[in-house]
């Protein structure tokens, strides 16, 4: 599902998880297409918002975060935030295990830290309300600059397996959060890639995901880093800025292009790319470039497909996350 498509059904102050896409998204875009207009951008923040999110084990003796219960995924459901936004979100913990959220890149009060040693985890069966806020940049009292709220973050549980969480990262409890600064660019799909020890979203080479485009297509892109091992993120084909959006601002932007990005553990990036553009429809590999990495399964593909639905040269050899959705198993 689309962007456009997906915010006709989302519901104020709540969400909407659709046939394969579990996603929060804060923002709304016009239904014109690009062809028609200029590309719908992010308004200006300052709502409340409200959503449930329970954490779960899932069959497969994997972890994972959901808007609903009995739907957790791995990654987690996409949060989409304004700047100037505020979210509270109540969060039941339905494991056997103590479990939490601790979120990277916006601000919250140490209750909201989602770690034991504050004691703002969640105890099984338990529940608990974290509340996020985020801010626009602007100039401090002292005449320093204090930079925004605006990138692509991510949150996970900090409790599972040692104070570190690090036994719930493996199995799965993490998830990205995208705050935009207004007048920022709206994608029509996003897809979170998640390198998390040598797995890509916790499925092992073999199962790497796959997603799906169409030529034209303003593809974001969500890369998340998680584990033990420092991995370099590289897309065939597309190129982004190296900047807070990946997107150039004009000519004189100087923001260098890049198609490879060195990404270690709890970093995070995004980027748009225009599928297919220059380079038209087909299976894009994305992958790690350590070479030993992606010889051992570390690779997916980006299938930009014609406006006829087929990809050029394409055999399916796995499932393919569903169109527009934020994670494939």
């Amino acid at each position: 599902m689309d962007r456009r498509s997906f915010n006709r059904r989302l519901l104020a102050g709540g969400a909407v998880a659709a046939t394969g896409v579990t996603s929060l998204s804060q923002a709304s875009a016009p239904t014109a297409s690009a062809a028609e207009a200029p590309a719908p951008t992010a308004p200006a923040g300052g709502q409340v918002r409200h959503l449930r999110l329970y954490a779960e084990k899932l069959a497969d003796g994997q972890m994972g975060y959901g808007l609903e219960k009995g739907k957790a995924s791995i990654p987690g459901p996409l949060i989409e935030l304004n700047e100037g936004d505020t979210l509270h979100i109540e969060f039941e913990n339905t494991m056997d295990v103590p479990a939490s959220l601790h979120v990277h890149g916006v601000d919250y009060d140490v209750a909201s830290d989602g770690t034991r040693m504050n004691r703002s985890h969640v105890e099984p069966g338990g529940t608990r309300t974290y509340t996020w806020r985020t801010h626009a940049p602007g100039r401090r009292k002292d005449g320093t600059w204090r930079a925004g709220s605006a990138g692509y973050w991510h949150y996970h549980d900090h409790v599972v397996g040692t104070d570190h969480g690090t036994g719930g990262i493996r199995k799965g409890l993490y998830g990205p959060v995208v705050v935009r600064r207004k007048g920022d660019v709206l994608p029509d799909k996003q897809f979170t890639i998640v390198f998390n020890d040598m797995t890509i979203n916790n499925s092992p080479g073999h199962r790497s995901p796959d997603f799906r485009a169409t030529v034209g297509d303003r593809v974001e892109i969500i890369m998340i880093t998680h584990g033990e091992y420092y991995h370099t993120f590289h897309i065939h084909g597309h190129r982004w800025a190296d900047n807070r959006t990946g997107l150039l601002t004009g000519p004189d932007d100087p923001s260098r292009v890049v198609d490879n990005k060195i990404t270690g553990p709890a970093d995070s990036f995004g980027f748009q790319i225009v599928a297919g553009e220059h380079v038209g429809a087909g299976a894009w590999m994305y992958h790690c470039h350590v070479q030993s990495h992606s010889d051992m399964g570390m690779a997916g593909l980006l299938l930009v497909a014609k406006p006829d639905g087929t990809v050029p040269g394409y055999e399916p050899h796995h499932p393919v996350a569903p169109p527009g959705g934020t994670h494939g198993h």
